[in-house]
């Protein structure tokens, strides 16, 4: 099983950076706008629809307001298994530190699904920078 490992940091406060990533229904509008243009609620999941017009279905897994962690997961189309959490940390000179890590089968996607996650690392960098 593929793992990999995404970590940021930014400028806003972590309750800040927190509130956008637990707002799982408006992910297209506070946390990545511009990587995902459309984010639908339906009980457990979300349907996203990301700036390529992939749309996917991600059953939310855990929102955990004491340590500040997201997980999520999603089969379909070439995934038979993925498995994503995000976790936002205070930085000890105010930063919040962002770490995305995503588990993943098969492995021979892992290299897609790593440039899919940078490309959204930047949308999170510059939307949660404005949070300050």
């Amino acid at each position: 099983m593929a793992t990999i490992h995404k970590q940021i940091t930014v400028r806003s406060k972590v309750e800040k950076a927190w509130d956008a990533m637990r707002d799982v229904g408006e992910l297209h509008s506070r946390l990545v706008p511009g990587f995902v243009v459309h984010t639908r609620l339906e009980p457990g999941a979300r349907i996203v629809t990301f700036a390529n017009g992939r749309v996917v279905r991600e059953r939310i897994v855990t929102i955990d307001d004491n340590l500040r962690r997201l997980v999520w997961s999603a089969t379909g189309e070439a995934l038979t298994h993925h498995n994503a959490s995000a976790q936002v940390f205070e930085e000890p000179d105010g930063s919040t530190r962002i770490l995305w890590t995503a588990d993943l089968l098969p492995d021979s996607i892992a290299v897609e699904l790593s440039q899919v996650m940078d490309y959204g690392m930047a949308a999170m960098q510059t939307a949660l920078d404005k949070l300050t």
